[in-house]
């Protein structure tokens, strides 16, 4: 545990890294600054962790190394080893992850993030004295218990919560919102009884109060984000995101580390304003998305019907001969382009097509993809300039001056039914315009389907549609073949 009475460098350092970790918010706020952020967040983290073993070390008074004889010593080994096995781990992980599995990653870590909420809450609660947080008469502080009941109750949630957020966005459960019966008025009840036991805990600290609110806090994770379906699921991530942030902030009282305060809170409120920024974008409202999809529709899903209606197939050789014609392409990348890996073929194809004088832009959706920023991270892996590209509300008024409207691995981004059904569970979700384009070119490895939200899209039978059935990394590079021909 760290001490009350720390070392004025100690103060400082902590200070040094919480600095760091805004400089690091502050790069990943564009992809071109986004490596630079990301090398201030770990060069704080090394710090803020550094700072918190040194002060944890047993140096005798008037020394500069550990006493080796000290029973602490040994803790700190076992520490250190533990952080050694972890390191590896991320290490394996983040060198063998494809990033089409980046959004089920980012999900897996949440839940890591709110299990060690409640395993560190637990020890603080079976151990107090270890943790420093008793009085006089043994009892655990009243505050110090709120902090810990918070902590749980958050971690909890972030944790089951994050476990259906994999779940869905791994294919291991329907992407469609599930709804149960009295949803919104079992997830009241369940909050209100959590909040009304964390208080009652800090006049009894018996194990069946923080026990109750540990397993009411799993439970409404799981009941919040089972009515949440495919279309929103970014949001959730984001709100996971500042659900764990809050989490860690909770337990850093806990354990009076400054470090943990700070980066919890960073990562709480930049989670929080994330989601809200991404609802306002998708015209959805923040407190219904928290909330558990209050108001989403059951229909749509993965059992949505397919229409059966004509449509016409285009070839690699027509969208090489068109977009080359062109004055102006616009790209639209989605989560097929992800699983094909095609975006540096795609960086190909765009070379090709600026050399014989067309203006070509992408268009990013704020949902494309699993997570915020996932098609941007593809982009930039593949090299594609960050000036040609482009938010939605910037780029959707140019569809009507395109000549081509080239969508890739997209479908729920540019459905028009977001604008014109009611009763489509993406209804009120702003899209691309790309029907006002003149010519549209749409990638989909087959007319069977419906996209992740379950919604068949009328752009598939529009007059100026050309299907390019076939996997998008194949498909163009035939496309590029053609070009080079």
């Amino acid at each position: 545990m760290e001490h009350a009475g720390l070392p004025a460098w100690a103060l400082i350092a902590y200070l040094v890294s919480g600095v760091l970790f805004i400089f690091a918010l502050r790069g990943l706020s564009s992809p071109a600054t986004s490596r630079s952020g990301n090398r201030f967040g770990m060069i704080g983290m090394g710090i803020a962790v550094l700072t918190t073993l040194l002060t944890q070390a047993p140096i005798p008074e008037g020394g500069w190394l550990p006493d080796p004889t000290s029973q602490d010593l040994v803790v700190l080994g076992k520490i250190l080893a533990a952080i050694a096995l972890g390191a590896v781990i991320g290490l394996t992980t983040a060198r063998r992850i494809a990033m089409t599995a980046m959004p089920q990653l980012v999900a897996a870590f949440h839940s890591l993030v709110g299990l060690a909420a409640v395993l560190v809450g637990w020890a603080a609660y079976l151990n107090p004295e270890a943790f420093g947080i008793v009085d006089a008469d043994s009892f655990i502080n009243p505050v110090s218990r709120l902090e810990m009941g918070l902590g749980i109750a958050i971690g909890a949630i972030t944790f089951s919560g994050s476990v259906i957020a994999f779940a869905k966005l791994n294919g291991n459960m329907s992407g469609a919102p599930i709804m149960l019966p009295a949803r919104h008025l079992i997830n009241l009840a369940t909050l209100l009884a959590i909040l009304g036991l964390t208080a009652y805990f800090m006049t009894d600290q018996a194990i069946w109060v923080i026990g109750t609110v540990t397993v009411l806090a799993f439970l409404i994770g799981f009941l919040l984000i089972i009515p949440i379906g495919g279309a929103d699921m970014p949001v959730v991530v984001s709100m996971l995101n500042s659900y764990s942030g809050w989490a860690a902030a909770a337990m850093g009282f806990t354990l009076h580390n400054t470090a943990m305060i700070i980066t919890g809170a960073l990562v709480g409120a930049s989670g929080a304003i994330l989601s809200y920024i991404m609802c306002k974008a998708m015209n959805r409202s923040f407190i219904s998305v928290i909330a558990g999809g209050f108001g989403a529709d059951s229909g749509g899903g993965d059992g949505a019907e397919k229409i059966d209606r004509p449509w016409k197939a285009g070839s690699a050789e027509d969208a090489a001969f068109l977009m080359k014609e062109a004055e102006q392409v616009i790209i639209i990348p989605g989560y097929g382009m992800a699983v094909a890996q095609a975006q540096h073929v795609l960086r190909e194809m765009s070379d090709l097509l600026k050399e014989e004088g067309v203006r070509v832009k992408y268009a990013i959706h704020p949902v494309a993809g699993r997570m915020p920023g996932h098609m941007n991270v593809l982009l930039a892996e593949a090299n594609v300039p960050y000036d040609e590209v482009f938010e939605l509300e910037d780029i959707n008024g140019e569809f009507a001056q395109t000549d081509v409207a080239f969508i890739i691995g997209a479908n729920d981004v540019v459905n028009p039914a977001a604008k014109t059904d009611k009763g489509s569970p993406i209804y009120g979700m702003p899209v691309f315009d790309v029907e006002k384009a003149k010519t549209i070119f749409f990638i989909k490895r087959s007319m069977s389907g419906v996209g992740y939200a379950g919604v068949d899209n009328e752009v598939f039978y529009m007059d100026q549609t050309m299907m390019l059935l076939s996997d998008a990394k194949k498909m163009v590079e035939q496309i590029v073949k053609a070009l080079q021909d």
